[in-house]
């Protein structure tokens, strides 16, 4: 019993060392890396020394204006994931999970935009808001708007109920108050916390609509750690916005 445990073991290991070898050399040192080069100045240049600034690249980037409009922009992002993103997965988690006709349907709807890439999405929402030939602009003109543009999102939430649900003569609010809503606490945590990191993180769709501009006022920190890597050659203070 011994000798299969130990076989057993040295087999689970051997499964195990791939993902273990891509973890440690794709996550783990580059993460130790770009800490103790956030404490160094480095041109990003092969065999160019990398000199020793301690602290100096923190002291800037928490110095610097353009950061901190870079983190309330993430916080806008996060503002909106919250008001405006969650509750609306949720009307459409219920109205794709209920059973009334045409659930395929919305099924199908509610997936077709996760083909798109983030990119093309942007593209699109670069054209549509264009103000001088974009559809948004178009529209305030003929309603005579001028740039302000009324939105609303009615979604409809079924309101059958659970079996037990309805023994117990609740209706569709008090199901969703007191059944679906508890029972999805874990989901909410989830997409709290994807929602925060995500928002810190946001680049691609920024990066492909204004890349930070006019004068870096839609910068997010991971656009501010892009530029001052890529653009202005200065990896270790990049490499500090990664730490942050």
């Amino acid at each position: 019993k011994q000798k299969l445990d130990k076989k057993d073991l040295t087999l689970s290991l051997a499964f195990l060392l791939p993902a273990i070898l891509i973890t440690v050399i794709f996550v783990i040192y580059p993460v130790f890396d770009t800490v103790g080069l956030s404490f160094r100045k480095w041109n990003g240049m092969f065999g160019a020394a990398k000199q020793w600034v301690g602290l100096e690249n923190y002291q800037k980037i928490f110095s610097d204006k353009l950061f901190w409009n870079a983190m309330l922009n993430s916080v806008y992002f996060m503002i909106g994931g919250f008001v405006i993103l969650m509750p609306l997965s949720f009307g459409l988690a219920m109205l794709v999970t209920a059973k009334i006709k045409g659930t395929g349907f919305f099924r199908t709807c509610y997936f077709l935009p996760n083909m798109l890439g983030t990119t093309a999405v942007a593209l699109m929402w670069t054209f549509m808001l264009n103000p001088n030939f974009g559809i948004f602009n178009t529209i305030e003109n003929i309603f005579g708007l001028h740039g302000t543009i009324p939105a609303a999102g009615l979604v409809a939430i079924p309101d059958e109920l659970n079996e037990a649900a309805a023994l117990d003569g609740a209706t569709g609010w008090q199901r969703i108050r007191y059944i679906i809503l508890p029972l999805m606490k874990n989901s909410f945590k989830v997409f709290s916390i994807l929602c925060i990191t995500g928002c810190l993180k946001v680049f691609d769709i920024i990066w492909a609509m204004t890349r930070g501009g006019p004068n870096d006022i839609s910068s997010t920190p991971s656009i501010m750690l892009y530029t001052q890597g890529f653009s202005y050659k200065l990896f270790g203070r990049s490499s500090a916005y990664g730490v942050i």
